[in-house]
């Protein structure tokens, strides 16, 4: 059984007020908040164990590697890849896109190459490819959703002609929580022997993930949402992508030999990992993932279905409520306006009021809101340790926003 009070009494800032009333956190989408166990190991990292990683031929350095480095393998057991190798560091989603935008894409596309996405993508997975688009001459493809923010996955696949290069689409709509099949968009793809990158920074915080179910060719995780650092994050990279990439950053850790005339390179994955790395925020992301697997993703994912149709039904029953996507797919993300002439800000500032954080504006997706229609949005994204209760309480505060702004 699920015990949701458990899993708060391991969060310390839940037992905080905001505005003399208890916090109600309700921004998940766009950060989650962390465990004492992650806090805990960082302030270990920092306080008892702290020395640069690799080469270092000390205890500390040893033993700080040994940390950063077994991350790899927790991050390949959380996604089920086989090989701790496909798995690279990165500072979160972003760094990751970039790199196959950088390593894979830039220098294969030619003028003319298309990149399929679609309309739910966030800006970390559009405007690295926008800048293909204006440095190489490549052509973007856009599938649109329909009324419910569904996206049919057919239709991503009838988008793949004969110039698409690479299709990126997200698993999960941070502002719809729509999730997309995946899996029949990767295997249909591969029929056409067109790659497939995921962004994963949703899904893999609300539901399992089974990489090697899905058969991506890319897939990305980013730290600061599954309850780890920010700074922390993780892309996989089947290991024959790896073998076609190009280094995107240059500098210690990534090269084998330097000399005044020559360069060579080290093995991947190292080879995408330049530089003094994130070294603490990792290994906090590393206790971040143990904390999930110890919970047990189906778990969560189970917790966040009931709060996700709690949520619907008393949402669903305010006819001055417009909801942004309805799709049977979706997890436990609400966009929201209000009939009338209230703004989002306006409404994520009463609420703030009431204890209750939410986010207000695009939430970094304004193809979508173009979409959609609407210049902005309020979004309540709930997580593994929010409660039916404060599903109540935001109804609760959101009721009292109509009878201001009427």
């Amino acid at each position: 059984m699920y015990d949701v009070e458990a899993v708060r009494r391991d969060f310390p800032i839940l037992s905080r007020q905001v505005n003399g009333k208890p916090l109600v956190y309700l921004d998940n989408g766009a950060s989650a908040q962390k465990p004492q166990a992650v806090i805990d190991a960082i302030t270990n990292a920092y306080s008892m164990e702290y020395a640069n990683v690799h080469r270092g031929l000390h205890h500390l350095s040893n033993l700080a590697t040994d940390r950063y480095e077994a991350v790899r393998s927790k991050v390949a057991h959380f996604l089920n890849v086989s090989d701790p190798e496909e798995i690279v560091h990165t500072s979160g989603s972003t760094a990751g896109i970039n790199l196959v935008s950088y390593g894979w894409a830039a220098p294969r596309l030619q003028p003319g190459d298309e990149i399929v996405l679609t309309v739910l993508e966030h800006h970390a997975n559009i405007v690295p490819w926008h800048f293909l688009r204006e440095r190489q001459g490549v052509v973007l493809k856009w599938v649109e959703c329909d009324a419910k923010g569904d996206i049919d996955p057919q239709a991503v696949i009838d988008a793949i002609g004969p110039r698409t290069k690479l299709v990126a689409v997200t698993h999960m709509s941070n502002v719809t929580g729509t999730v997309l099949d995946v899996a029949a968009i990767c295997a249909g793809a591969r029929q056409k022997g067109v790659p497939v990158l995921v962004d994963g920074s949703q899904a893999a915080v609300h539901m399992p993930v089974d990489v090697s179910a899905i058969g991506c060719d890319f897939y990305t995780i980013t730290g600061h949402k599954l309850y780890g650092p920010s700074g922390s994050g993780a892309i996989f990279i089947r290991r024959d992508r790896m073998e076609e990439m190009r280094p995107f950053m240059g500098g210690g850790d990534m090269i084998d030999t330097v000399t005044r005339d020559t360069v060579t390179y080290a093995k991947p994955p190292m080879r995408f990992e330049a530089g003094t790395p994130g070294i603490v925020p990792q290994i906090g992301f590393g206790a971040a993932l143990d904390y999930l697997t110890a919970l047990g993703m189906e778990n969560v994912a189970a917790h966040e279905r009931r709060l996700r149709d709690a949520a619907r039904a008393k949402l669903g029953g305010l006819n001055w409520l417009n909801v942004q996507g309805d799709s049977d797919t979706k997890g436990a993300i609400f966009s929201f306006t209000l009939n009338g002439s209230a703004h989002a800000h306006d409404i994520s500032t009463i609420l703030d009021q009431r204890g209750i954080a939410v986010r207000a504006g695009t939430h970094c997706a304004l193809p979508l809101m173009q979409h959609l229609g609407v210049s902005a949005t309020c979004r309540a994204s709930f997580g593994l340790y929010n409660t039916e209760a404060e599903v109540d309480t935001l109804v609760s505060a959101l009721e009292l926003c109509h009878e201001l702004f009427g």
